[in-house]
């Protein structure tokens, strides 16, 4: 088993990996760039041992992040808690993912992005479009030949509701609830509406561009079946299950895509990484 955790701008996912793949215990604690790293190791211990998890009992750990000052905080408390040096996404680890973007390679790809779409390629059918709900929110393609291909970036709800509420007087903070309506009759319905649907349309606008765009481009390689497939979409992140709903495509739901994705590397590179 080893410890894995997703340094998020706003939350961090952790999870314990057994070989076989289960995660025990996939829990969220804050993502707090004040707190050193024998704070984050008293409080990850805490978790630990809630789960009944000892963390000197980890073959080892593995990170992704998208926080550096925060990266080697938890580094170090996860070396405090399992007596090894803990692993990055990233520094000298084949993820395995291939990539076909102008001469980048998995290792300047961000973490997140990395570990999601090596989850996407390992438990679902391909090509793949991934998107991760979170403080910004990707939207990133895995095709047919499970090449990573791309994507797009943009505000996630929680941002965008910030940044309106810093530049109005008058607006009130708001839950990520739906209103009744989409034509809303009150200044709360009216921002919730705005939120939730304005979020919920701008993927399904990024969704029909990502499909016509695949489908216009060079013709992949036919599958199995002699077909080439419509992408399946996977939602991830912490306001996946919020907004998705509201979606008008079809899409999976999958919380743990990242942790799963690291559990896969980890395996890929057991032999290197165990010491």
């Amino acid at each position: 088993m080893i410890l894995a955790a997703d340094i998020g701008n706003t939350h961090i996912e952790l999870g314990c990996i057994a070989q076989d793949g289960t995660i025990t215990g996939p829990i969220q604690l804050s993502t707090d760039r004040t707190e050193t790293a024998f704070e984050y190791a008293a409080e990850i211990r805490q978790i630990l041992d809630l789960i009944g998890v000892d963390g000197k009992q980890m073959e080892g750990s593995l990170i992704s992040s998208v926080v550096p000052n925060v990266t080697e905080k938890v580094k170090q408390a996860f070396q405090i808690l399992t007596g090894r040096e803990a692993r990055v996404l990233g520094q000298n680890i084949d993820s395995g993912l291939k990539v076909d973007m102008g001469g980048i390679t998995a290792d300047q790809i961000a973490g997140d992005l990395v570990a999601a779409a090596v989850g996407a390629v390992s438990f679902y059918p391909l090509p793949a479009i991934i998107i991760d709900i979170g403080t910004a929110t990707t939207v990133t393609v895995v095709n047919q030949q499970g090449c990573y291909i791309g994507g797009s970036i943009m505000p996630g709800p929680g941002t965008a509701l910030k940044g309106m509420l810093s530049d109005t007087a008058l607006l009130p903070d708001i839950d990520f609830t739906a209103p009744a309506r989409v034509i809303s009759r009150d200044t709360v319905d009216a921002m919730k509406s705005g939120i939730m649907f304005g979020s919920a349309g701008a993927l399904d606008g990024i969704i029909d561009r990502y499909t016509e765009e695949l489908a216009s481009g060079e013709k992949p390689e036919a599958s199995d079946d002699g077909q080439n497939r419509k992408p399946v979409i996977i939602a991830t992140g912490g306001m996946g299950k919020i907004i998705t709903p509201f979606c008008r495509h079809s899409i999976l739901v999958d919380e743990h895509l990242l942790l799963k994705g690291l559990g896969v590397i980890w395996e890929r590179n057991r032999s290197s990484l165990e010491d």
